[in-house]
């Protein structure tokens, strides 16, 4: 490996570390439910609150506020991963490294 090399990846390196600490503080909100079950996550994966309107917690029908949290989750979990990769995948050219994008 050249110094030039070396200095690129260092760069890289350091790029990629602000990225990931930027997305650590972006954070989105997702709902469903006609926003009965509301998720809070942020850039890197990771939930902050999941809140539950009492108006769906049905005894009788457990099933349907499970539904609810799961697709909310889902959605939450998927969103924040387009939001990664297409931060993430500036820095990297499109490449896609695992763990990263």
């Amino acid at each position: 490996m050249n110094l030039s090399m070396i200095k690129k990846a260092r760069e890289l390196k350091s790029n990629l570390d602000k990225a990931q600490k930027e997305l650590k503080n972006i954070t989105l909100e997702v709902t469903s439910g006609k926003g009965a079950v509301k998720v809070t996550i942020n850039g890197q994966q990771k939930i902050q609150s999941i809140k539950i309107s009492p108006m769906v917690m049905d005894p009788n029908k457990p099933e349907k506020l499970e539904k609810l949290v799961l697709e909310a989750v889902s959605d939450a979990i998927g969103k924040s991963q387009k939001l990664a990769a297409k931060n993430l995948g500036k820095l990297t050219g499109g490449f896609k490294i695992p763990g990263l994008t």
